[in-house]
C-alpha cells in the first residue's frame, strides 16, 4: 500500500507563516474521507529542521504545505517540486531557522529512499510575531485546501 505523508510547515503564532499548519488542519475538515485513508499521514511540523527527515521515513511521497515570501502576490499558491528548492536555499529567510530546502537537501546527503515530495506554497504578507492571517492568505485557503486534495489524489 503506498503512504503519502501530508505535513503541514510553519509556526503558528507568526501571522501567514502558520499558513501551512492552518491549511492542513482545514483541509482535514473540509476532505475527511481522504485525510482519513490508512494510507493517508497527516502532521504539523512547527520546525522543519530533523523532525521533518523523521516524518518522511516510510513513506512514498510526501505533500509539504507551507508559507513562501518571493515577489509573487500574497495569497498566490505555488506548486513546486524538491528541485524547485534550490532558489530558496540557506540566504533566504525562513522563520523556521533552519528551512525546508536545507533539510530536504541533508535527507538526501544521508538517505538514498526515494520520496516523491511536492511543495504546495502560499505567498505570505507578513510573518510577524503574534499576528493573524492576513486577508489575502485567508481568502486563499479554500483554494489551497482543493490543491491539498488534488495532489493527494495524484499521488495515491
Amino acid at each position: 500500500m503506498k503512504k503519502v505523508a501530508v505535513i503541514g510547515i510553519g509556526q503558528s503564532l507568526r501571522g501567514d507563516d502558520a499558513a501551512g499548519l492552518e491549511a492542513v488542519r482545514r483541509w482535514q475538515e473540509k476532505f475527511p474521507e481522504t485525510a482519513n485513508r490508512l494510507e493517508v499521514q497527516v502532521e504539523a511540523c512547527e520546525l522543519p529542521g530533523l523532525a521533518l527527515i523523521d516524518l518522511l521515513n516510510d513513506i512514498d511521497a510526501a505533500i509539504l504545505v507551507d508559507a513562501v515570501q518571493s515577489t509573487g502576490n500574497p495569497g498566490t499558491i505555488h506548486r513546486l517540486d524538491e528541485s524547485d528548492l534550490a532558489s530558496f536555499g540557506s540566504g533566504s529567510r525562513s522563520a523556521h531557522g533552519w528551512g525546508v530546502a536545507e533539510t530536504l537537501h541533508m535527507r538526501n546527503q544521508l538517505t538514498d529512499a526515494e520520496v516523491n515530495i511536492r511543495i504546495i506554497g502560499i505567498e505570505a504578507e507578513q510573518m510577524e510575531l503574534g499576528a493573524l492571517l492576513s486577508k489575502p492568505v485567508e481568502d486563499a485557503m479554500p483554494d489551497l485546501c482543493d490543491v491539498i486534495e488534488n495532489e493527494v489524489h495524484a499521488l495515491l
